[in-house]
């Protein structure tokens, strides 16, 4: 499953959409995964930062390594972010709950990136944690 080898292979997360209202989903799961152990960096053109970590504009103005693209935007919004994914050499593009981009995940697929659709990656990551626990007994 491409979710369990994201959550446990890659640490450095670019949130696209991230919000610096504690209100949204994405500063929820933004801070869910920073105390969790990722290094998330927000993206977003309207924010200057979140939580303290400075807001990039775009992906590739991100300076350093990104291994996953976690998207909150809506679903026609994905290609570019999928073509800009690709271009900074992401591993995997990860949309949250309710956003479905079929063509932009073959897209990011047929270039060698794991991809998850319509999935909460702090949800993923709690059930994968409750997993481990059971199974550690």
């Amino acid at each position: 499953m491409s979710e369990v080898k994201i959550l446990k292979s890659f640490r450095n997360v670019a949130m696209v959409g991230a919000s610096a209202d504690p209100q949204k989903p994405s500063n929820v799961v933004f801070r869910y995964l920073t105390v969790h152990g990722y290094n998330v960096v927000p993206v977003n053109p309207t924010v200057e930062e979140v939580y303290g970590k400075k807001c990039y504009p775009s992906l590739s103005a991100i300076p350093g390594k990104i291994e996953v693209v976690d998207v909150f935007r809506k679903s026609d919004d994905v290609p570019p972010i999928v073509d800009e994914a690709i271009k900074i050499g992401a591993k995997a593009v990860w949309m949250q709950e309710g956003v479905v981009n079929k063509a932009a995940a073959k897209k990011a697929e047929s270039a060698g990136l794991l991809v998850v659709m319509d999935k909460c990656m702090r949800k993923e990551h709690m059930r994968l944690s409750e997993e481990d626990a059971e199974f550690l007994g």
